[in-house]
C-alpha cells in the first residue's frame, strides 16, 4: 500500500531491533501468562506486524502455531520475509482485514491501536476471530530511559535535532497516534466493541547492557539499537525536510553518531561500564470473542 512508516516515522532496523529486544526470550515468562494462549495448533494473526520481530517471537513461543503477519508498509514486509522464517507476511489494512469471518484463533497487535479508528480496529479483529478466540492488544506505556553519558549527544547534535523537531510535521501529516487511550479507556473500549472476559496486565522489559546477566551478543544489540534509531531518524529527516536542512551539517551529525557508538562498543568490550538502561512497560489487554 505504501512505505510511509518505514520512510518517515521509524525505519526497518529501528523497529525490528527495538521489538526484538522487547520480545527477547529473557522476557518470555512475563508475556505468556498474560497472553493466556494454549499450547496447541493455533492460527495467530499479528495486525501491524512491522518488520516481524513479534511474529518471530511468537513462532518460538508457540511452535505449533501458524503465524500470519499483516502490515500496509511494503518495506517492513520485505524485511520480515527476508529475516523471519516460518511465518507468512501479507499486505493489508488493519481497518479492513483481508480475511473471512472466523479465520483465526488469536489476533495480536503491538503499538497499533493508537493509530487506527477504534471501531474499525476492534471490530475487524472481532470479525476475523473464531468464537472463543482471543484478542491481545499490546500497548507501550511510559517506561524509563537513562542514556550512557557519551551517547547523549553534543551541542551540535542537540541544535540539529531541535531544528528538525521545529520543522517536521510528519506525525500530524500521517495521522500518527491519532487515537490514544489511557489505561482505563483501553479495556472499556474493548468491552464496548464486543469482547468479553476482558483483562489487563503489564510486562516490563529491562535492557541494561552492563548487567552481568546479559550475554555479550545481546548487550551489543542493546547498544546498537540506539545507533539504528539515530541513523534512521537522520535519514527520515533528510527525506522529509530535503533542502531545508544543511547537508553538511547533517553529515556531521552522522559522523558524530557513528563515532559515539563506536566508542560505547569499545567501552563495553573493555569492561568500562556506563550503566545505561531502558525499561519498557507493555500493557497487555486481553479479550475473548463471545
Amino acid at each position: 500500500m505504501d512505505n510511509v512508516w518505514s520512510q518517515y516515522i521509524q525505519g526497518c532496523m529501528t523497529l525490528y531491533s527495538s521489538r526484538k529486544l522487547r520480545f527477547d526470550d529473557r522476557f518470555r515468562d512475563r508475556y505468556l501468562p498474560l497472553f493466556g494462549l494454549e499450547d496447541r495448533p493455533l492460527r495467530i494473526l499479528e495486525v501491524g506486524c512491522g518488520p516481524g520481530a513479534l511474529a518471530e517471537a511468537l513462532g518460538r513461543w508457540y511452535p505449533k502455531a501458524e503465524i500470519t503477519g499483516l502490515d500496509r508498509d511494503r518495506a517492513f514486509l520485505d524485511f520480515a520475509r527476508e529475516h523471519v522464517p516460518g511465518a507468512v507476511f501479507l499486505e493489508g489494512d488493519a481497518a479492513a482485514l483481508p480475511f473471512p469471518e472466523g479465520s483465526f484463533d488469536a489476533v495480536i497487535s503491538n503499538t497499533v491501536q493508537e493509530h487506527v479508528e477504534p471501531g474499525a480496529f476492534f471490530g475487524e479483529q472481532l470479525r476475523v476471530l473464531k468464537p472463543g478466540g482471543v484478542c491481545l492488544v499490546l500497548s507501550s506505556r511510559k517506561g524509563l530511559h537513562a542514556a550512557a553519558p557519551g551517547l547523549a549527544g553534543d551541542e551540535a547534535e542537540r541544535r540539529f535535532w531541535e531544528k528538525v523537531s521545529a520543522m517536521d510535521d510528519s506525525m500530524e501529516k500521517y495521522g500518527i497516534c491519532r487515537y490514544p487511550m489511557s489505561e482505563a479507556e483501553l479495556p472499556a473500549a474493548m468491552e464496548r466493541f464486543g469482547f468479553s472476559r476482558v483483562s489487563t496486565g503489564y510486562a516490563a522489559a529491562d535492557l541494561t547492557p552492563d548487567d552481568p546477566s546479559v550475554p555479550p551478543a545481546l548487550a551489543r544489540e542493546m547498544i546498537l539499537s540506539g545507533r539504528y534509531n539515530d541513523l534512521e531518524a537522520l535519514d527520515a529527516a533528510l527525506r522529509t525536510l530535503g533542502d531545508r536542512l544543511d547537508r553538511g551539517e547533517a553529515e556531521g551529525v552522522r559522523r558524530r553518531i557513528e563515532e559515539k557508538y563506536a566508542r560505547r562498543l569499545a567501552q563495553y568490550a573493555a569492561g568500562d561500564k556506563q550503566w545505561e538502561t531502558s525499561v519498557s512497560l507493555v500493557m497487555v489487554l486481553r479479550g475473548v470473542k463471545p
